[in-house]
């Protein structure tokens, strides 16, 4: 699947920031894939680009319409679709990340198919996959795992991309969820796959490379969590990782979802992650942890990090107060330290 730019991202008229993570997540860290954003009458919320309404978007060379926001159920409202029809005739084509398929409402894949263009349902993977092998292939990679669900898995990985290619390393980030395609522009949302293909589709996703090519996956779910554990195994394993980072939010007394339930430690996220990974990469190693600090001031945020850093002797960072430098410096570090041990320098 490939998401032409640029991109004009649709909000509606949403009044909850959360709620165009989609929008927000592509205009954070994809900006210069993107047009403008559009909203309707009743929306207070922004992605912080310039306001556009479809035809000035398509006269500025808008190439897909992103249905921007996300609500309970994924499902598409309706009052959309003169809007989603406007933009297929104006020559875009429509990206949904929505549990709703495009192609489901008639007069959308009727007006598509006149107008040539294509619907993109990116929470639903088209391509075949096969069943994972375990063989190990070329390459360096790089997981994102958490303590559980929504704790910052793609914003790390994005700004470990970011800072590997400071660094001059040659990196790609590798979606796995509808946010992070929109923002890569490809990908495998991981968790739509049928489960017998999970590993083998996260092979695909992250194919032989050259030895010092270094693949950024996004992390799904966690090991912990009673409804998404599968779906972390299989990318575990299917990606076979080299290094993995542990994502972690503050001020979680539950996991997501579950009231009642036990949010696992650090130290026990660690020792699953390692053990699982253990089954198609014996030499995995985490080399850092990450901490959403969001709902403390920078200050307490830095000095919480500090502290762990200390317990667990790794780099530990909020990754957008602080960015991804430290984790990768020590990363680069310890595989210069291993080619000076091999080589006999």
């Amino acid at each position: 699947m490939h998401i032409a730019s640029p991109y004009l991202l649709f909000i509606g008229d949403a009044t909850d920031q959360l709620s165009i993570k989609m929008a927000r997540g592509v205009a954070d860290w994809r900006p210069e894939l993107c047009i403008a954003e559009y909203s309707v009458d009743g929306c207070t919320v922004t992605t912080g680009l310039e306001n556009l309404d479809i035809k000035q978007a398509a006269d500025r060379g808008a190439k897909s319409f992103i249905l921007g926001f996300a609500n309970s159920g994924g499902v598409l409202d309706k009052k959309w679709l003169p809007y989603i029809m406007e933009a297929l005739e104006s020559g875009m084509d429509i990206v949904s990340g929505l549990h709703d398929k495009l192609g489901d409402f008639p007069e959308v894949a009727a007006k598509a198919k006149a107008c040539n263009r294509q619907l993109l349902d990116i929470r639903h993977p088209k391509a075949e996959f096969v069943t994972g092998t375990g063989v190990k292939r070329p390459g360096k990679r790089l997981l994102t795992v958490g303590t559980d669900c929504s704790v910052g898995k793609m914003y790390t990985s994005l700004s470990l991309e970011k800072s590997m290619k400071k660094a001059g390393v040659d990196v790609d980030f590798r979606a796995t969820g509808q946010c992070g395609i929109l923002i890569a522009g490809t990908g495998v949302a991981i968790d739509c796959v049928v489960s017998d293909f999970l590993s083998g589709a996260s092979e695909s996703l992250s194919p032989a490379a050259d030895e010092d090519h270094w693949d950024i996956i996004e992390g799904q779910g966690s090991l912990s969590h009673p409804a998404f554990a599968g779906v972390s195994l299989g990318l575990l394993h299917g990606s076979q990782p080299d290094a993995l980072v542990i994502c972690h939010d503050l001020n979680r007394d539950h996991m997501r979802g579950l009231p009642g339930s036990q949010l696992p430690s650090i130290e026990k996220t660690i020792a699953l992650n390692l053990e699982a990974a253990r089954l198609t990469n014996p030499d995995v190693k985490v080399i850092g942890i990450t901490v959403n600090t969001s709902s403390v001031s920078v200050e307490e945020g830095k000095t919480i990090c500090a502290r762990l850093s200390e317990q667990f002797s790794l780099p530990c960072v909020d990754p957008v107060r602080d960015s991804a430098d430290s984790i990768v410096a020590a990363l680069l570090a310890k595989k210069e330290t291993n080619t000076s041990m091999t080589t006999g320098a």
